[in-house]
């Protein structure tokens, strides 16, 4: 059993749906006293009105987890029966526990995985930790920003954009933004956006909440599949791991004991995008992060197994930091198969300056080699935006292809002060080179 007060963290979801335990527990002539912090983590934006009702309830109560995940379950589709499990007790008439049973006998130990099944090893000791660098969610979307410019086709911080399309809608996901792990938005034509909410609103076991970037989804078989970054608990490395789903916008479950790809050697991994080449493979496409004793950040691809489950064959080096533009990072790669050519877009320096930029290599196939077409960005700081880079190719309806990124307003660089807004743009390609043509 769990006692309410003592949890901080908690999706959105889940703290909604103890709001609702509280509500029942008063009708029922018991209490709940939330914790602060969980009820201000459990309204979103807007909601003021549920935080003041959720300060007002009685003395605490003891809940078990049964009655959290009852009650998520009803909630999920808008009903909430006004009574509780019995093992919902107000405080003072819980009773004592009783005597301990006697001792199991011994679990016998699991039997050896089978001839070439994969295994989840325990992560080594890190020794060589990654460079320190500002975490790139922001805590809450920053305080007065300026107007957006009229190149951003949505106001909110939307950092590290995948935009993609199913059925008649387009989605585009992000870089968590405060206590929303995937911010999720919904639009019919690219220019007006609606909110939809956490398409993540639960990390696996191993991960640690705060930390959830640069998010990609996969349309598959049987629903979706969202790739993204995480922080893993035990080294403090970034990771990828997986989800599914059924929803293009989720809620997407992630089940697994440890990162789909993790390179502790050198320094974690992070920014997973994807690719379907032209002979029908899927391919993940990732950047390493590098290390404090030298390991340069590198870009990387290797091929996922016929179930989309996990990655197969050695991964393939396509990148590493080389141009000076670049300063010391490359990252955030998208791949994209346009007249022949595989063509790569990532971004290079500093995500939090105006240095930040978009550069372009062409590749051979999926597994490389790669090579620069400029020593310079085809996407760089203007006088109506900074910093652009973060991005993913599209193609829209019409054959054509987009390029989705982020930005932020020249005269409000970096959190608190600034946003890194949702912007969109024609990508074309003459011969080798890219042609990236800002605004839709």
């Amino acid at each position: 059993m769990v006692l309410v007060g003592g949890v901080h963290r908690l999706s959105r979801a889940s703290g909604a749906a103890l709001l609702v335990v509280a509500l029942a527990a008063q009708a029922c002539g018991t209490g709940l006293q939330p914790d602060p912090v969980l009820t201000r983590s459990a309204a979103p934006v807007g909601h003021e009105s549920r935080l003041s009702l959720a300060a007002s309830l009685p003395s605490p109560t003891i809940v078990t987890a049964s009655v959290v995940d009852a009650v998520i379950a009803s909630t999920s589709v808008g009903t909430f029966a006004p009574s509780l499990p019995d093992d919902v007790l107000p405080a003072a008439a819980a009773q004592p526990s009783p005597p301990s049973p006697p001792p199991a006998s011994p679990t016998p130990a699991p039997p050896p995985p089978a001839e070439g099944e994969p295994t989840d090893p325990a992560p080594p000791q890190v020794v060589n930790r990654p460079p320190p660098r500002p975490d790139r969610e922001a805590g809450d979307t920053p305080s007065a920003p300026p107007p957006p410019s009229s190149r951003a086709v949505h106001p909110d911080d939307f950092p590290d954009p995948y935009v993609f399309r199913s059925g008649a809608h387009w989605y585009a996901v992000s870089t968590q933004r405060g206590l929303t792990q995937v911010p999720v938005m919904r639009s019919l034509d690219l220019r007006t956006w609606e909110r939809l909410g956490d398409a993540l609103p639960r990390l696996p076991d191993w991960a640690e909440f705060g930390h959830v970037w640069a998010p990609s989804v996969m349309t598959t078989p049987t629903g979706f599949t969202l790739l993204y970054t995480t922080r893993h608990r035990a080294t403090g490395l970034q990771c990828i791991s997986r989800a599914v789903g059924v929803l293009p916008e989720g809620p997407y479950l992630d089940t697994s004991s440890g990162p789909l790809v993790c390179q502790w050697e050198r320094g974690g991994s992070i920014d997973p995008d994807h690719l379907t080449s032209e002979d029908g493979s899927r391919w993940l496409i990732w950047k390493s992060e590098g290390t404090l004793d030298g390991e340069a950040t590198r870009i990387w691809s290797q091929r996922f197994n016929p179930s989309l489950e996990r990655l197969v064959d050695d991964p393939n080096e396509l990148l590493v930091t080389d141009e000076r533009w670049e300063g010391p990072i490359i990252e955030g790669p998208s791949m994209v198969v346009e007249g022949g050519r595989h063509h790569l877009l990532y971004s290079a320096n500093r995500w939090e300056t105006a240095r930040y930029a978009t550069g372009h290599a062409v590749c051979d196939g999926p597994a490389g080699p790669c090579r620069r077409t400029s020593r310079s960005p085809v996407l760089a700081t203007d006088l109506a935006e900074a910093g652009p880079g973060g991005g993913t190719v599209l193609r829209d309806l019409d054959g054509s292809l987009r390029f989705a990124y982020h930005a932020w307003e020249p005269a409000a660089v970096a959190y608190p002060a600034g946003a890194r807004r949702l912007h969109l743009a024609r990508l074309t390609f003459d011969g080798d080179r890219a042609v990236v043509t800002r605004g839709l």
